[in-house]
């Protein structure tokens, strides 16, 4: 009983101070306070309140919501554990077999060049760093981490 009375009481003053501020002729910023205003007052005509009056004094319902809770932290927590190890247990297999016995590019073989008949038109300049120098030392710590 007493839940609804408070929540009138809110939904009263609520309005009230949504009709001074109509009055300051600021109507979007009223009609926002109107609109929660009335919600308490909702929740107490459609019974929500009474519910959760009763639910809140309930061992049952207690019991229910940490059960509900425990479930919900769990499945977190799973959820953690497998975006950790990367994926489901049948992507991580997959990809264990690619590793060992996946295919396997052949190696290049240096292309053989016989003599030019014409002579280096310029000095060679010293070789540029490949792809994979560059990110070496980036590989060497993402393998440091375990990445």
């Amino acid at each position: 009983m007493i839940a609804e009375t408070v929540c009138s009481a809110a939904a009263a003053a609520g309005l009230g101070i949504a009709a001074v501020t109509a009055y300051r002729r600021r109507f979007l910023t009223a009609a926002r306070i109107a609109a929660y205003a009335l919600v308490p007052l909702g929740l107490v005509l459609t019974g929500v309140v009474e519910w959760a009056a009763d639910t809140a004094f309930s061992p049952t319902a207690w019991l229910g919501f940490g059960l509900l809770g425990g479930a919900w932290a769990l499945f977190v927590t799973t959820r953690a554990v497998e975006r950790r190890r990367g994926g489901t247990r049948k992507e991580r297999k997959a990809a264990a077999r690619s590793e060992r016995g996946g295919a396997v590019a052949p190696a290049a073989s240096a292309p053989s060049l016989g003599q030019s008949s014409r002579p280096a038109s310029r000095p060679t300049a010293a070789p540029r760093a490949t792809a994979t120098d560059d990110f070496s030392d980036i590989e060497a710590i993402l393998k440091k981490h375990g990445i």
